[in-house]
């Protein structure tokens, strides 16, 4: 099987790099184009035996299954180019979350999904989301997730819900980082204490609560409870976050959605789609 890649900026290379360290896939199975040369020749290097291809019209024409990687507003001018040299058998595959099933079904004669990544799928962790065409039968399903199971745990999700799951599996370990690298700022600060010891710590205690919340059985609010001792350190420190974080969230998921129906209705205008998306906050 030949799965090509279309862009190979910092997600594109990622799955590649994730794909063939896996063993999901060998290098002589890959295909990739880029306009950037440079990106393609360090692909090269990293991996010999993989196909580097003068044109994405050639990487299109070459692979069973495409996954395109590029940026929302180029898929239009990408599907224009390529969309000639694609056959009906073919898997093409968006990692861009605006770009809608519809977009890709209305000018591509392949079958179509969509596969939002997350940069966990470096140490072969994390969960793909998987949204799937009206083209796409249970065998060609079955192969895609199979693929993706090498790199993480693929799971199926609704289109109208690409939004809010991408914000924890695709969003969630920046925003995580950024809360973990403001705590062990103030940590050093306030007490001294060497920060490689300190980003240690907090990496494992990630590591470990993730392995709670999806191996032991327990919900947030249950692990909260186990930790925290009513009047001891652990319970009134979380008061002091439920009253410091109160509405953040909230404002964090409507920014989310407003820059993804802002998005998705610049698509729509692209792909000659008339009306705007509704967000799922306004339903």
């Amino acid at each position: 099987m030949k799965v090509g890649f279309i862009g190979t900026g910092s997600m594109g290379s990622l799955l590649i790099d994730a794909f063939l360290s896996s063993g999901a896939l060998a290098p002589c199975d890959v295909l990739a184009s880029n306009r950037s040369p440079g990106k393609l020749l360090q692909l090269a290097e990293r991996h010999p035996g993989l196909s580097i291809c003068g044109s994405n019209k050639e990487t299109a024409a070459g692979s069973d299954i495409v996954f395109l990687c590029v940026k929302p507003m180029e898929f239009k001018t990408l599907t224009d180019e390529i969309a000639a040299s694609l056959r009906r058998e073919q898997i093409v595959v968006s990692i861009t979350s605006p770009v809608q099933l519809r977009h890709l079904e209305a000018v591509l004669p392949s079958k179509i999904a969509k596969v939002i990544p997350s940069i966990t799928h470096r140490v072969k962790s994390g969960t793909s989301l998987c949204i799937f065409g009206n083209r796409m039968n249970k065998e060609d399903r079955r192969t895609l997730l199979q693929l993706l199971s090498f790199i993480g745990v693929p799971a199926e999700i609704l289109e109208t819900h690409t939004r809010i799951a991408s914000d924890f599996s695709s969003c969630g370990p920046a925003f995580l980082s950024y809360f973990i690298e403001r705590w062990i700022e103030a940590a050093v600060e306030a007490t001294g204490i060497e920060e490689q010891l300190v980003s240690r710590l907090a990496g494992e205690m990630l590591l470990g609560t993730g392995k709670l919340l999806t191996e032991g059985d327990f919900t947030p609010q249950e692990l909260q409870e186990r930790v925290a001792v009513r009047g001891g350190i652990t319970a009134e420190a979380l008061n002091h976050l439920r009253i410091s974080l109160e509405g953040v969230f909230e404002r964090l998921i409507t920014t989310t959605h407003d820059k993804y129906d802002e998005d998705v209705e610049r698509l729509d205008s692209l792909f000659g789609h008339g009306g705007i998306v509704q967000s799922p906050l306004d339903r």
